[in-house]
Order: structure tokens, then C-alpha cells, then sequence
């Protein structure tokens, strides 16, 4: 190397002088790490969040979090981006476990604020990924915790349009299951709790009518009211929600079971 061909008689090498645009680079990013707060870091989250880029927006909260660690707010995100983030691994086995890890973290965040109403709901969304990849039994249990936990959410929050939307789909899936479902439920694992979907219709017109713009929320609908034998609302329903823009993560996904109801109706 250049250095050693030109070392002095001094025992201790010279280093050559680092070039001044290394200098200011190196510079650079050690400002840019002082400065990563928990505040710039929430910041860039949520816009990586508005952008659908779910891992950068978990990675950007798992850091704010190591900085200020226990804030029920960053925990609840943690969650909601794990819960995300499950569905679009295609190992089932690797979607469990990030499952899980959702519900951990969102176990802390209610933990820590139980009051709020986006913890309490939290709860029931990582209860209902968590159902989709148990046995029978603890199916049940999940299922039961979705309908407390929702219940609990609109108990704190009355206006909190997904709260109605997770409680109205709650009752349309679980009042929609067949008969002899339910017998087999009943009598081998005590039963679930009731259902109609005279309750869905209800919470899901709520949640419409709390945010009509809401994709999610007049597709549901639509569904509901296909369960209860209301074909010309059902499509209604499905007409207006596919006529939104689809501004949300699980927007277009949502359209894409309603364009395929629709065709059938």
C-alpha cells in the first residue's frame, strides 16, 4: 500500500489524510442518527404507512420504539403493521408467528392504556388473525375474545366506525354458519355467543354512516346484507363501494371479493 512504501523512521504509522468528501459523508449520516428522535422516526412511519409500505413503516416504528420503548401508542402500530404483514406471507406457519407477534405487542399497548379504544380493537383484530390459524377450540375462544374486545371498543369509543365494522362482521360470519356448525359448536365446545344479522346490518350501517368513504365499510355492508337474503341492497351496497377510490391498504383487495359477489348476483 501506499503508506507503507512512503513510512517515516517513526515506530508509529501515518494514516493518509481521510479525502474531505469521505469526511462529510461520514459527517452526514452521524447528524442524521442524532437526529432520529421518536418523533421524526412516528413521522416517517406514518408516511411510509400512507405509502403501503408496511415493512419500512414497522421497521421505522421497532425503532422509535427501542428508543422510547413502552409508549402504547408505537406499541399498538407495532401490531397493526405485524397483523398487516401476515397476510402477505405465503407460509402459513410464518404467518402465525407474526400473528402472534401482533398480538403481543398489542397486548402491551392495551396493557399499558387500556382505555383506549384503538387498543381494545387491536385486541380484537390480532384475536381474529390468531383464530385463522388455531384448531377448532381455540378458534372459539378467538372468536369469542373478537366479539369482547369490539364490544369493549365501542363501550369507550361509541362513534369509532371500525369498531362497528369488526363487530358487524362478527355477527354476519358467525350467524351465517351453518346449522349443524352450530349444533357441533354448541354441545362439544359450549357454544358461541349469539349472532344475528339483524346486529350486523345494524353496526355496519353505523359504521357507514360514522365514514361513507370508507371502502371497507359499504362493501362489508354489502355482504351483510347479501347473508340476510337482501339481494337488490347487497348490490346497491357493492356499486357504491366500488365507485370509491381506494385510498387504504386493503382497499383494492376488498373490492376484489365484492366484484366477484356481484358477478354471482
Amino acid at each position: 500500500m501506499f503508506w507503507e512504501k512512503h513510512q517515516p523512521v517513526s515506530s508509529v504509522p501515518t494514516f493518509p489524510k481521510i479525502p474531505v468528501w469521505i469526511a462529510l459523508v461520514f459527517s452526514t449520516i452521524a447528524c442524521a442518527s442524532a437526529q432520529s428522535t421518536p418523533e421524526t422516526l412516528l413521522l416517517e412511519a406514518r408516511t411510509a404507512e400512507a405509502k403501503f409500505d408496511v415493512k419500512q413503516a414497522l421497521d421505522l416504528y421497532l425503532a422509535a420504539d427501542r428508543i422510547q420503548p413502552d409508549n402504547p401508542a408505537t406499541l399498538q402500530k407495532i401490531a397493526q403493521q405485524l397483523s398487516d404483514l401476515s397476510l402477505s406471507n405465503p407460509d402459513d406457519a410464518a404467518k402465525k408467528r407474526i400473528a402472534e407477534k401482533a398480538l403481543t405487542y398489542a397486548l402491551r399497548a392495551a396493557a399499558l392504556q387500556p382505555d383506549k379504544a384503538v387498543n381494545a380493537l387491536s385486541l380484537a383484530i390480532c384475536h381474529g388473525k390468531m383464530g385463522v390459524y388455531s384448531d377448532t377450540r381455540t378458534k372459539i375462544k378467538y372468536s369469542r375474545l373478537v366479539k369482547l374486545e369490539a364490544e369493549r371498543a365501542l363501550a369507550l369509543d361509541p362513534n369509532y366506525d371500525w369498531a362497528h365494522h369488526v363487530l358487524g362482521r362478527w355477527h354476519y360470519e358467525v350467524a351465517s354458519l351453518a346449522g349443524a356448525t352450530r349444533l357441533f359448536i354448541r354441545f362439544v365446545y359450549g357454544g358461541l355467543p349469539a349472532a344475528t344479522l339483524k346486529d350486523a346490518v345494524i353496526h355496519l350501517e353505523r359504521a357507514v354512516s360514522l365514514a361513507p368513504n370508507r371502502v371497507p365499510h359499504r362493501l362489508e355492508l354489502g355482504f351483510a346484507y347479501l347473508a340476510a337474503g337482501r339481494k337488490d341492497d347487497a348490490r346497491t351496497s357493492f356499486t357504491k363501494g366500488l365507485e370509491l377510490p381506494s385510498v387504504e391498504l386493503y382497499d383494492e383487495p376488498a373490492k376484489e371479493r365484492a366484484r366477484a359477489a356481484l358477478a354471482k348476483l
